[in-house]
C-alpha cells in the first residue's frame, strides 16, 4: 500500500492525460461523425458512397490496428515527405485514431437520428425560408441530439476505456504510469486494480453529466407529451 501512495501523484498525472486524450478525441470525433452523417444523407451519390465505404472500413478493422496505422503510418509519411522536420506525438496519433473510430460509429447514430426527424418539420423549415444550414442547426440537430444521447453515452464510455490502447505507443497515460510502477515495485496486481478503480470512478462521474444533458434535451418533448 505504501508503494501505491508513493506513486499516487504519477497515477493522477496519468489520469489527467487520459482525460485530455478522451475529451480531445470526443470533440473531433463528434465533428467527424456529424460531417460523415451529413455526407451519408447527401443527395450527391459519390459523396454518400464514399462516406459509407470509409465508415465500413474503419468499423471493420480492430481499433488497435487503426492506432498503429495512424501513429507509425503517419510518422513514416511525415519522415518521407518532410525529412523528419515534423513528428507525430503519441498524443496526436491517439487523438487521430480514436477520433476516426468514434466518428465512424457515431456517424450511424447521427444518421439514424437525423432520419427520425419528420419530413413535415423539414418542409415547414423550408417554407419559413430557412437555409439548409439553419434547418440543420435549429430543427434537425436539437431533435437528433435528444435521440443520440443514450448511444453517445455508451460510445463515450468505450472511448474512455480505449484510451488505454495509446499507452502502447508511449503516451504517459494512467495505464503506462501503472506499468512503470508495477515493473519497479514488482506489485502489478495492486497498481492494475488501482487503475481499474480510477477508470470506474471516471465512468461513474460521467453518468450524471449525461443524465443532465438528457433531462435538458427532453424538456420540451416531455411537456408536449
Amino acid at each position: 500500500m505504501a508503494a501505491l501512495i508513493d506513486y499516487s501523484s504519477q497515477l493522477l498525472d496519468g489520469a489527467w492525460v487520459t482525460l485530455e486524450l478522451a475529451f480531445t478525441s470526443l470533440f473531433f470525433g463528434m465533428l467527424l461523425g456529424l460531417a460523415t452523417a451529413s455526407a451519408k444523407l447527401s443527395e450527391v451519390r459519390w459523396l454518400s458512397r464514399a462516406a459509407f465505404l470509409a465508415t465500413d472500413f474503419l468499423r471493420g478493422i480492430p481499433e488497435f490496428l487503426i492506432l498503429l496505422i495512424c501513429y507509425f503510418g503517419l510518422s513514416n509519411l511525415i519522415n518521407t515527405y518532410f525529412d523528419g522536420s515534423l513528428s507525430v506525438s503519441p498524443f496526436a496519433g491517439g487523438v487521430v485514431a480514436l477520433a476516426l473510430v468514434f466518428g465512424a460509429y457515431s456517424s450511424e447514430v447521427f444518421r439514424g437520428a437525423f432520419l427520425s426527424v419528420s419530413k413535415g418539420q423539414l418542409e415547414a423549415a423550408r417554407a419559413y425560408g430557412l437555409s439548409r444550414f439553419q434547418t440543420l442547426w435549429f430543427v434537425r440537430l436539437p431533435q437528433a441530439w435528444r435521440i443520440c444521447l443514450p448511444s453517445l453515452n455508451n460510445m463515450w464510455q468505450n472511448l474512455l476505456k480505449d484510451t488505454s490502447l495509446v499507452s502502447i505507443v508511449g503516451l504517459e497515460d494512467m495505464l503506462r504510469k501503472a506499468n512503470i510502477a508495477a515493473q519497479y515495485t514488482k506489485q502489478p496486481f495492486m497498481f492494475y486494480v488501482a487503475v481499474g478503480l480510477i477508470y470506474l470512478a471516471l465512468l461513474a462521474a460521467s453518468n450524471p453529466a449525461f443524465a443532465w444533458f438528457e433531462r435538458r434535451a427532453n424538456r420540451g418533448f416531455a411537456k408536449a407529451a
